[in-house]
């Protein structure tokens, strides 16, 4: 079955989707994104991605391209034309067309991109049950990490070094040692008495859905959680390290640059906050 993505109104076969090549989003990365999770045929955690897109266009004067009840259609259904039942809906928002200019253009309409693909369940499982490897990068990315644009440079060459180094993820660190987070994630470390612990969200990092969500969890099973930075260094030594991000909820890490994480496994806190986020989640039936 051919990709069905939806541009500007239309639902079309992805290979026949287009953009106009003075798309702001194109020229100069003036557009926002979304990730959401399709779990067992629902979109998990719709209202908090939707609120986070809103928050994004807000910081950039983006107006939005239709209502949150119509955009939440469109995600739907082009979940359903692409017959995904587990796997993940994209959505990108641009300022629109326009002669290419730095400054704003006056009535540009935005431009609404939105994709779905399934994901290999199995596949998933398995990486978190053996856990990942880090490798650490200095953090170059601009000083407004809280808009989830899709200026992802410096986050695509952090990734390309990750996988040249045989690592899953890119942890960035800031001009004083600490960790920010990962390059499409956020960082927590598990002190040695069971401490939850990643960066505030402040304007250095995103504040991630997942992340979000687990704080739920975590609540629900007591745990205590401390929003400060860390430095590579603690999180080496500390009990268990893992990620989060909504491609894929809770991953442990077993290495930093090659060097173990507590006993090089994945830990045990990981594990079960993995097993039971979804308990937590919002799930919207497509």
């Amino acid at each position: 079955m051919s990709r069905i993505a939806y541009v500007n109104g239309r639902y079309l076969a992805h290979r026949e989707a287009r953009v106009h090549i003075e798309d702001r989003g194109f020229q100069f990365a003036d557009s926002v994104y979304e990730v959401c999770e399709i779990r067992d045929g629902a979109l998990i955690d719709a209202t908090r991605h939707l609120d986070r897109l809103e928050r994004s266009m807000g910081e950039l004067r983006m107006p939005a391209p239709m209502g949150r009840a119509a955009l939440l259609v469109v995600l739907r259904e082009v979940a359903r034309r692409n017959l995904v039942r587990n796997g993940h809906v994209y959505l990108q928002v641009s300022r629109g067309v326009a002669p290419r200019d730095f400054p704003f253009p006056a009535g540009a309409a935005p431009t609404l991109v939105v994709t779905a693909r399934s994901k290999n369940v199995a596949e998933a499982e398995a990486r978190a049950l053996k856990g990942v490897a880090v490798a650490v990068r200095p953090d170059i990315r601009w000083g407004r990490r809280d808009i989830k644009t899709t200026g992802l440079l410096a986050n695509a060459l952090a990734k390309q070094h990750a996988r040249e180094h045989g690592a899953f993820e890119a942890w960035l660190v800031d001009e004083r040692g600490f960790v920010t987070e990962g390059a499409s994630s956020n960082a927590w470390i598990v002190t040695a008495d069971g401490a939850l612990v990643t960066r505030a969200a402040d304007h250095m990092i995103l504040r991630g859905v997942t992340r979000t969500t687990l704080f739920d969890v975590a609540a629900e099973l007591q745990l205590r959680i401390e929003e400060r930075p860390f430095t590579v260094e603690e999180a080496r030594r500390a009990r268990e390290a893992f990620m989060t991000s909504a491609n894929s909820i809770v991953i442990p890490i077993v290495a930093i640059d090659g060097a173990k994480v507590g006993d090089g496994a994945p830990g045990p806190t990981a594990l079960r906050l993995r097993a039971l986020f979804h308990a937590s989640a919002e799930a919207t039936q497509v």
